[in-house]
């Protein structure tokens, strides 16, 4: 956590410091720091199927929300995503621009 100690004669500006919240513990920071550091995404499973999730769907007729999208077929598949007194999550695909939406 950096914090600024008061001007002394040594530094007149004032000190930047690092302190530890749970001990007397001061760095101080005579110069200036600086780390470029690319962080690299994580690769998760895709939980509903990945690339593959659409293959073996359905289509029906619906009309796709996305704006200017003149679709008027989806692929869709259901899952039961909440309790079982609740009806199934239906998700859809746009047969053309592939935007996905969900209905329940």
């Amino acid at each position: 956590m950096p914090l600024t100690s008061p001007p002394t004669s040594r530094y007149p500006a004032g000190v930047n410091r690092f302190e530890c919240r749970t001990c007397p513990y001061q760095y101080a920071l005579d110069r200036t720091y600086f780390e470029r550091k690319e962080m690299k995404r994580k690769e998760v499973a895709d939980v509903l199927g990945g690339k593959d999730e659409w293959k073996n769907a359905e289509s029906m007729p619906a009309q796709c929300p996305a704006e200017g999208c003149e679709g008027d077929r989806a692929f869709f598949f259901q899952l039961q995503i909440r309790s079982a007194d609740e009806p199934m999550t239906t998700f859809y695909k746009c047969s053309v621009c592939d935007a996905r939406w969900r209905e329940n």
